[in-house]
């Protein structure tokens, strides 16, 4: 079985897959402190208590955009289970050719979200959305992901399954903790879907700014991305608040929560394919090659 780990700036996911099915999906907090030993006793724990078989985990891949936490999960897997993970970084075999002006500066997740979403759309039984204008009736698609994490990023991939770059925008939970602490009469609020727009007290006034106005926000950014693009794009979302935005939407199709762990999984089933050693201290950050 493989263990994927998913290194994120506030939560890590470690995914348990068996050929192409996730059996487990467990989540911890990115707590740069704790050690690589304290890590490996909890996920085995954690893994525990669901009643894995430990022994039969063989194989890990990495996925971290927190440089501090990349050596620890390298650690944390090494103590755990005795086998040496593959780290997605420079000279890792995506079979996705990266557009980005510096490779290197693109964060890990955002390579590994664009992998699984092409796979995506490749296999996807949905008819793609009409062509852009003036591209003919048959036009390629391409595909936006949209990950709601601690920043919300939007990602385009090219119909040839070129990663081109995106945007980076502030994630809901900072938007929302900066109105908190920067407005004195402003309690803090559970970040929730309003029983309408029309906000008749400030608690349902802030659900809705936060909620409708983020909906408002992906919306116009995928708007203007597929006018920019030219091509018709499919649209995913994942993150820990897609499925609370993405119904609000009017362009998001499909909510995966775990995209990430797809994403980790074929890049490790292109890496084995070919043989290749596992890549132990690379930086965090993208730097993924085509191969």
């Amino acid at each position: 079985m493989l263990l994927a780990i998913d290194v994120g700036n506030t939560n890590i996911s470690f995914g348990v897959l068996e050929g192409d099915v996730l059996r487990h999906h467990l989540r911890c907090e990115s707590a740069r402190s704790r050690t690589a030993d304290e890590y490996a006793v909890l996920v085995r724990q954690m893994l525990d208590l669901r009643r894995v078989d430990l022994a039969r985990i063989d194989s890990a891949i990495i996925a971290s955009v927190v440089p501090t936490l990349t050596d620890t999960m390298v650690g944390l897997v090494e103590r755990a289970f005795g086998i040496e993970p593959l780290v997605v970084g420079p000279g890792i075999k995506t079979g996705m050719a990266i557009l980005y002006e510096n490779p290197r500066e693109v964060g890990a997740d955002r390579i590994v979200n664009a992998v699984a979403a092409h796979e995506w759309m490749k296999r996807s039984p949905e008819p793609a959305p009409p062509p852009a204008p003036g591209r003919g009736d048959h036009a390629a698609s391409g595909v936006i992901v949209v990950d709601f994490g601690t920043a919300t990023t939007f990602d385009c991939v090219t119909p040839k399954g070129e990663y081109l770059g995106g945007v980076i925008a502030p994630g809901i939970q900072i938007s929302a903790e900066a109105l908190f602490s920067r407005a004195a009469r402003l309690s803090r609020v559970e970040i929730a879907l309003p029983p309408r727009v029309v906000g008749r007290n400030p608690v349902h006034s802030m659900q809705s700014g936060i909620v409708y106005g983020y909906a408002g926000l992906v919306d116009g950014l995928v708007n203007r991305l597929r006018r920019e693009l030219g091509y018709p794009c499919r649209v995913m979302a994942t993150g820990g608040l897609a499925r609370l935005i993405a119904p609000q939407t009017e362009t998001i199709e499909v909510v995966d929560d775990d995209l990430t762990l797809t994403g980790l999984r074929l890049i490790y089933e292109r890496n084995a394919e070919r043989g290749s050693g596992p890549a132990l201290h690379p930086p965090a950050a993208g730097g993924c090659g085509q191969g």
